[in-house]
């Protein structure tokens, strides 16, 4: 008979899991409220989400202080695991999620968010990429990544328009099928090892000299088409520009940001120690789909008539560039992966969010998309700050100097330059150029074209509330002034990604 093993709460160092448990509390709280006093004006939740984010966010910097104290730090039977990655990518997703969640005050039109169910899955969500990120256990990054991702298939069909259900349809679709290829592939690391956290999987085919090597690449191929499917990678983005057109567009802003910093972190845990350990067929894959990510994703862009399409497509081509980061594998490339990131935040949030002020309840006969060009014709004539706003955002994205993304760029491509990358610098380099046409476009259209004038005799006109003013200021600050905290950012970065050992 097997004696009762004793666990003390101490040893399972259940602080670990408080940034993940504070958002599922807050959902519950927000559930309870409506079950017995339904019908509340939404912002009340929508304080008690930013509450709830904030408290958050204090519990990721007392983490963060202990990570600076002990280094890497386990939790409840060694799942839990919190270092610099885990730290560094919770905070982006909380904060975008602090940036997000204001937009709800918006328009009183957009119904879907006055239901307290919106504001529960959002944070079931949040709640989701947290366990994502912040652990290297295989089964529970799967769950994660599912509650994240059921949540976010609601949350996209809750704007009831015809493309939004067709939208959460396909995400739900492709997602189901990510799913199955991230399970089998787990299922083959699992059979060839005995074991589901990442750390041992490395430790024991790299004492086995990757003597399966056939069984290893049929894994790392299920889970780098999972991943893919998540992160938009070429060939697997194909649900994305139709995804993010269904979506509200702060929504879709929001989905090009915070999902995918829990991908980069999934696949930087998985890929990187076999790219370190000389598995040269992994890192060819790899290359082949950086490049066909950014150059193809540019491709797409050039051609499409609708803005928010554009930036779609805008958005998968920054993630190729971002993924360089996990080919080149050293520690200024991962740090410049997340320095990336975290300006990219602003800007894309920005990007879609102003999308949102010229956005339309039932299209006009005569108009094919919600946010075609004509429609930002001349825009500096009829809302010349809106114009402006719009314009320093596309001067980001395309990496003019001195704006944000500039400088997330600089670093991107001088790691791959440093870790002897210098055909893949050059090629960054080149799709930042055919970027900047696209971008460029736009911006032709709002300052050098003249206002569409519709049907009815009148041009369109951007009008904003108040909380999406104030977002989309936070945005345009945070874009505007990024070079003077550039060096500060990259320092702190740094330092939590070298602790980590990555």
């Amino acid at each position: 008979m097997l004696s009762p093993v004793n666990v003390s709460i101490e040893s399972l160092n259940l602080m670990t899991l408080v940034p993940m448990l504070i958002p599922i509390v807050g959902a519950l709280l927000i559930i309870v409220i409506d079950l017995f006093k339904s019908g509340q004006d939404k912002s009340l939740y929508v304080m008690l989400s930013l509450l709830v984010l904030g408290v958050d966010f204090v519990a990721l910097m007392e983490s963060a202080g202990i990570f600076k104290q002990n280094g890497t730090v386990m939790g409840v039977f060694d799942v839990m695991l919190i270092d610099g990655l885990a730290i560094l990518s919770q905070f982006i997703i909380v904060g975008a999620s602090l940036l997000f969640i204001p937009l709800a005050l918006t328009h009183k039109r957009f119904h879907e968010f006055s239901y307290p169910e919106f504001f529960a899955l959002f944070l079931f969500m949040i709640a989701g990429f947290q366990f994502m990120v912040a652990t290297d256990n295989l089964i529970l990054i799967f769950v994660g990544l599912e509650t994240a991702s059921l949540a976010l298939y609601t949350l996209i069909a809750m704007h009831n328009r015809d493309k939004s259900f067709e939208a959460a349809v396909k995400y739900f679709t492709m997602g189901a099928l990510a799913a199955g290829f991230y399970s089998f592939g787990s299922m083959v690391f699992y059979a060839l090892t005995g074991s589901v956290e990442i750390n041992q999987i490395a430790t024991i085919l790299s004492a086995n000299n990757y003597a399966d090597i056939g069984f290893v690449l049929v894994g790392v191929v299920f889970l780098l088409a999972s991943l893919g499917f998540k992160l938009s990678m070429v060939p697997f983005h194909t649900w994305t520009p139709d995804v993010y057109e269904g979506s509200s567009a702060a929504l879709a802003g929001y989905m090009s940001i915070v999902p995918k910093i829990a991908g980069f972190v999934v696949a930087m845990r998985l890929f990187e120690f076999l790219i370190h350990s000389g598995v040269v067929w992994l890192e060819v894959i790899l290359y082949m789909g950086v490049v066909m990510t950014m150059t193809m994703a540019n491709i797409w862009a050039l051609v499409q008539t609708d803005v928010k399409r554009m930036l779609a497509y805008s958005s998968i081509s920054h993630a190729g560039f971002v993924m360089a980061a996990i080919l080149i594998g050293t520690t200024q490339s991962n740090s410049a992966l997340f320095l990336y990131w975290i300006l990219f935040s602003f800007t894309n949030l920005g990007s879609f969010s102003m999308l949102w002020i010229s956005r339309q309840k039932n299209l006009p006969a005569h108009q094919q998309s919600d946010h075609s060009y004509d429609k930002f014709a001349g825009m500096v004539k009829t809302s010349p700050m809106a114009a402006s706003i719009m314009g320093l955002f596309m001067l980001s994205l395309a990496g003019i100097p001195p704006f944000a993304l500039f400088w997330g760029k600089i670093y991107m491509i001088s790691s791959a330059v440093t870790g002897g990358y210098t055909v893949l610098a050059l090629i960054m380099a080149l799709n930042s150029a055919i970027a900047g046409y696209y971008y460029l476009k736009l911006i032709v259209y709002m300052f050098m074209k003249d206002p569409v004038v519709q049907n009815n005799g009148h041009v369109y006109v951007a009008n904003a509330t108040l909380p999406l003013k104030t977002i989309i200021g936070v945005a345009a600050m945070g874009t505007i002034f990024a070079f003077l905290a550039v060096n500060q950012l990259l320092e702190l970065v740094t330092v939590f990604v070298y602790n980590s050992g990555y």
